[in-house]
């Protein structure tokens, strides 16, 4: 092979977007440009001259384009080393093939589609697509390896100026390879959920994480940090949010907010949450979002400073207004933001906005957490609803306002850090004590709360997301006033707990789900 041999690239995508001028750019750099099917008649439309895989491998495409591209012609003129292999590929009439362009079947667009099938899905398993790209990839000191639109125009100025640098080639490289990685992660968990396997927690685990966004820092500013989604990710989530205005976020920004807006969210009725430092510090439910926020701020002024508020309805002028003119925001996120409530938020260009999107089907979701040298795994807390039926366990039944307080309260509590006491009356929480080593304490915490602030608790009434262990937090509670209790139970003291309640006249309601947060 001569070294003047005219360059050519292998060029296969089913994503097209920007193909046509991309190509055209590499026609002019004097590319012999490759292709098949769709792509080669794309480029041919846009008349580009193209040469056919069949044309170099001397073979037609066959069983209906499954096999094409899997010949010793191309993956011979992928693989073959500069001055180690050149004879070999002269002998059999291998051409050097310098570049390949190629992203793979859109599998994850065919599964998501609830009209495709199974068949449907194996079809879209693309099989020559990765097996160019990690030959290409692996002898990237020839061959540069081409699988996002974002890098056309790197690749064209590498060119331009000569030859691409081995840090170019080296990065395009590994973008390749977890390329590949994450498609085959994303059709083992799908073959996977086909198979019927019960086993919800299998002995190898792929997660395919895609950065979503860069991050100033982490929790400290010591700690670097992004934002990564996993697979398609959520609905109505703050990690597919769309930022409309504000500062860069922070790692602590996006861990607050998505307490906030999964706590809110769990809400039907219009609600307001406000989290500062992963812990929701006040929240309100009213007929409307501007009132449902005035409760959230009231029941702690002083912590609702430089916090996160989410919202599960849209933000409207006025809410937006009485914020502004209320407190220190960092974050608001919500559904949907009206023009004219962003009109207002302009005034305060630092504070940060997202539109997070309708509420949707939640796909079964895993919460990982780090520990040195590996991970824990477990299935997100979705919460629970102790339904329209509480399982009233004491001689005193509850109130239907009463009953609507506890099902507010028990939505709350679940997105406190524990230990966690939540106490409630009206559809505004008067108190909250989270992340004591004692029950006990958070329920000071939370009585010392509610009166530091002046908020009565005759006739509110308490959530734990535990059991108690003993019959101190009832005594304590009713102390304070607090005439209603909704719990898991659970506790071998719950006999002893429910007397309590009995001799105090207080209501107590078992869950039978805990809801620890750490």
């Amino acid at each position: 092979m001569s070294p003047a041999a005219p360059r050519r690239a292998v060029i296969s995508v089913s994503e097209k977007k920007g193909l046509v001028p991309f190509a055209e750019e590499l026609a002019a750099l004097e590319f012999e440009l490759v292709s098949t099917g769709g792509t080669a008649r794309l480029l041919r439309e846009a008349g580009l001259t193209v040469t056919g895989v069949s044309e170099v491998t001397g073979f037609p495409e066959i069983m209906d384009g499954r096999v094409k591209t899997l010949h010793p012609k191309i993956h011979g003129g992928l693989l073959a080393r500069a001055g180690i292999d050149d004879a070999v590929a002269a002998e059999h009439g291998i051409g050097l093939i310098d570049l390949v362009v190629v992203n793979l079947y859109p599998f994850a667009s065919v599964i998501a589609d609830p009209k495709s099938s199974y068949v449907d899905a194996v079809e879209n398993i693309d099989i020559g697509g990765p097996a160019m790209i990690r030959a290409a990839a692996k002898n990237h000191a020839r061959v540069l390896t081409v699988v996002d639109v974002s890098d056309y125009e790197a690749v064209l100025d590498a060119f331009r100026q000569g030859e691409p640098s081995l840090e170019l080639r080296k990065r395009l490289s590994a973008k390749a390879f977890a390329h590949t990685a994450a498609y085959d992660a994303m059709i083992a968990d799908y073959l996977e959920e086909q198979s019927g396997d019960t086993e919800e927690f299998p002995e190898r685990m792929i997660l395919s994480l895609k950065r979503k966004r860069r991050l100033r820092y982490g929790e400290n500013p010591h700690q670097k940090a992004a934002a990564y989604s996993i697979g398609a990710g959520a609905p109505a989530s703050v990690i597919g949010s769309l930022q409309l205005q504000g500062k860069e976020l922070s790692f602590n920004n996006l861990a607050d907010a998505d307490t906030a807006l999964r706590c809110v969210l769990s809400f039907a009725e219009t609600a307001c949450v406000i989290v500062k430092h992963a812990n929701p510090c006040g929240v309100g439910q009213a007929d409307t979002p501007a009132d449902a926020y005035a409760k959230a701020y009231e029941a702690d002024p002083t912590s609702a400073f430089g916090g996160v508020i989410a919202f599960n309805r849209e933000l409207d002028q006025e809410t937006a207004a009485a914020i502004l003119d209320r407190q220190f925001v960092e974050l608001i996120v919500a559904p949907r933001v009206a023009e004219a409530a962003l009109s207002r938020l302009a005034a305060k260009p630092d504070v940060r906005v997202l539109a997070a999107g309708q509420p949707g089907r939640l796909p079964r979701a895993l919460a990982l957490a780090s520990i040195e040298g590996g991970a824990l795994v477990q299935e997100i807390d979705r919460g629970s609803d102790p339904g329209e039926s509480l399982d009233v366990v004491t001689r005193c039944r509850p109130t239907a306002e009463q009953s609507a307080d506890l099902r507010f309260a028990w939505r709350v509590v679940q997105f406190v850090k524990s230990n966690a006491i939540v106490f409630a009356a009206r559809g505004q929480t008067l108190g909250i004590g989270a992340g004591q080593m004692s029950r006990i304490m958070s329920t000071r915490i939370a009585a010392w709360q509610a009166a530091g602030f002046s908020h009565s608790l005759d006739q509110a009434v308490l959530a734990s997301d535990a059991f108690f262990p003993f019959r101190d937090n009832v005594d304590l509670a009713a102390e304070h006033g607090i005439r209603a209790i909704i719990q898991p139970g659970g506790s071998r003291r719950d006999d002893e707990v429910i007397a309590a309640a009995d001799e105090l006249g207080i209501v107590m309601v078992f869950t039978g789900h805990r809801h620890f947060r750490h």
